[in-house]
């Protein structure tokens, strides 16, 4: 009976500690479960942070890069300096900016056309004076060779005749086919004129002609 007892009062024991620690147990938080809960959560909203800032900074970029661009524009278009100063204090708009951007580009267009038609004009009298240089040192090659060669054989009033009616059918030619309006049409015509009425056989037709008018007036 004594060990009987003994034994009942140890398993009431054991009993009473199991019942006090599964209650123990069962009123303690699963802190466990919850920290991992949360640590995602965290995770999750890190990135999404992440990714809004990454877009934030995509964007600002952006702005700045077309924000410096305008103010390249601006910086390099004449045009776009301001030159009232009753409205300097306000900001070209871009839409401003980007029209006078576009007529000074063509401008430059023009101007580069224009600078294209000048160098091609520029040439052919390059083209002409070396003509001409050429000729001139024909001639003073001839004169070295024959110093004395027709020395004193025609008067000067005669030689000037001969240049005076060569000069007077260049010059009916001339007025029927230049224009002097303007430079540029001065130019053209000029180059044209020479093309067509100065070309060596026509040169020579004129001064066989002035050669005979002349002989016909001297004999």
């Amino acid at each position: 009976p004594a060990l009987f007892m003994e034994n009942a009062r140890k398993g009431s024991i054991v009993s009473r500690a199991n019942s006090i620690g599964s209650t123990s147990a069962s009123s303690v938080p699963n802190t466990d479960d919850e920290d991992s809960d949360y640590h995602q959560e965290s995770c999750k909203e890190s990135y999404k942070d992440q990714r809004r800032r990454a877009h934030t900074q995509a964007e600002q970029k952006r702005r700045d890069a077309i924000k410096k661009g305008y103010n390249d524009l601006q910086a390099i278009v004449p045009t776009c300096e301001q030159q009232d100063f009753s409205i300097s204090s306000q900001k070209l708009s871009k839409a401003i900016v980007l029209q006078k951007t576009i007529d000074y580009i063509q401008f430059l267009h023009k101007e580069k056309k224009k600078q294209e038609e000048e160098v091609s004009t520029l040439r052919k009298d390059v083209m002409a004076l070396k003509i001409m240089k050429v000729n001139y040192e024909q001639i003073v090659k001839a004169h070295q060779d024959n110093p004395h060669e027709g020395k004193n054989q025609i008067s000067d009033e005669v030689k000037f005749n001969v240049f005076q009616g060569i000069m007077d059918s260049l010059f009916q030619s001339f007025n029927a086919s230049v224009s002097v309006t303007s430079f540029q049409e001065l130019s053209a015509c000029v180059f044209s004129w020479i093309e067509e009425h100065c070309k060596p056989q026509t040169l020579q037709d004129i001064v066989i002609r002035v050669l005979h008018k002349v002989k016909s007036q001297l004999y």
